[in-house]
């Protein structure tokens, strides 16, 4: 019996061998990931992207906003003129947090009854969990740092000292409770599109050549471009419907507010479904055998939603590791699915979104006939 056990194992090792592209990636895959999480997941939330509106423009504005960034918890990337204009900012989703400064907040500080209005991004659950504790943490310190100064220039505290100097006025958009779900169910409906579109894809045009019947079509006049069409269209019809069971689900069920359109979420669901069917017919088409299809499947699976944003904020990570992920159509439907379901804004405002993953849907079609029809010559 041990003889036969042994004869397998020699057998599956020398089979393993041969096919070395299939030996390389199973080698080299938990290598990458390894790379590419240890620089991607980080739950340490930092240089939080914030738009500053200070009406007041004095040294006191510019201590307080000095003490935010000096903290590393928050980079001021834009300049407001008012708060309309900073929601706006944070609905196109440049910025997570405004910090707003009233008119004559260097009054209101020497009185001790100064207070700032801070909006976080409710749709973003780990940045507004963190940006609701560090600024008011911040402006606490900021706080005492002003009272310990008076005290030191003057030696005295004023009657009004005893109340604190600036108050930070906090208020979470979208999600002022920060419950779990409403953050989850966008990004759950963008991962789910992608499973299903990678996993119905990832082996058409491979299966099709391991069981002989490429031959047949080959015969036809079909041209490359018209076969990937033809094959993603039925799996089109079964992602979408399980993304509609998901969305009802969620509103239905769970209570999650659908705020947006929903007839711009259907067609934008539409145009990600597509790019998901493309760049599961490309690995398809680049596949020797149903295992490396396989192989590739786990890892742009693993890879995309790591990087895509679902779970961890992509301005925490490296230019490089947020460049890889812009080869994944989840890096930009995550933000079109929170922005229409939890925000409810519109096209305009999802252009920077559409706009690229339009792209992204013409060059990956592209790819895959082009290697379709390279494997087939």
């Amino acid at each position: 019996m041990l003889q036969r056990i042994l004869a397998i194992i020699q057998k599956e090792f020398s089979q393993a061998l041969r096919d070395r592209a299939t030996l390389a990636i199973i080698i080299t895959m938990p290598l990458l990931q390894l790379f590419i999480f240890g620089y991607a997941i980080n739950t340490n939330i930092q240089h939080i992207p914030t738009v500053v509106v200070d009406q007041s423009m004095d040294l006191a504005s510019r201590s307080y906003l000095n003490d935010m960034v000096n903290s590393g918890y928050f980079d001021v990337v834009e300049s407001a003129p008012d708060q309309a204009s900073a929601i706006q900012s944070i609905d196109a989703g440049r910025t997570k947090v405004a910090i707003i400064i009233p008119p004559n907040f260097s009054e209101h500080t020497q009185r001790g009854d100064a207070q700032v209005l801070v909006l976080v991004d409710g749709s973003d659950l780990f940045t507004s969990q963190s940006a609701n504790a560090f600024a008011t943490v911040i402006g606490q310190q900021h706080a005492i740092n002003i009272i310990t100064n008076q005290v030191a220039a003057g030696g005295t505290l004023s009657p009004a000292m005893h109340l604190p100097a600036v108050e930070a006025s906090l208020r979470v958009l979208y999600n002022p409770d920060m419950k779990d779900l409403w953050f989850i169910i966008p990004g759950m409906a963008a991962m789910l599109l992608q499973t299903q579109t990678l996993t119905l894809t990832a082996s058409a045009v491979v299966k099709e050549r391991e069981t002989g019947t490429i031959e047949q079509i080959l015969v036809t006049p079909i041209r490359p471009l018209e076969l990937m069409v033809g094959k993603v269209v039925p799996f089109i019809i079964l992602a979408m419907l399980n993304m509609f069971t998901v969305i009802a689900i969620g509103v239905f069920w769970f209570g999650v507010p659908f705020q947006g359109s929903v007839w711009l979420f259907v067609a934008l669901s539409f145009l990600y479904v597509f790019s998901g069917l493309g760049l599961g017919l490309f690995i398809s088409s680049i596949s020797q055998n149903q295992r490396q299809s396989q192989q590739f499947m786990m890892l742009f699976m693993m890879v995309g939603l790591i990087l895509g944003g679902f779970m961890f904020p992509r301005y925490t990570m490296p230019p490089l590791i947020q460049a890889i992920g812009n080869l994944f159509p989840m890096t930009y439907f995550i933000p079109i699915a929170r922005g229409i379901i939890t925000k409810g804004v519109g096209f305009s405002v999802l252009s920077s979104q559409v706009i690229p993953l339009s792209i992204y849907i013409v060059i990956v079609m592209i790819l895959a006939s082009v290697t379709f029809k390279q494997r087939l010559e």
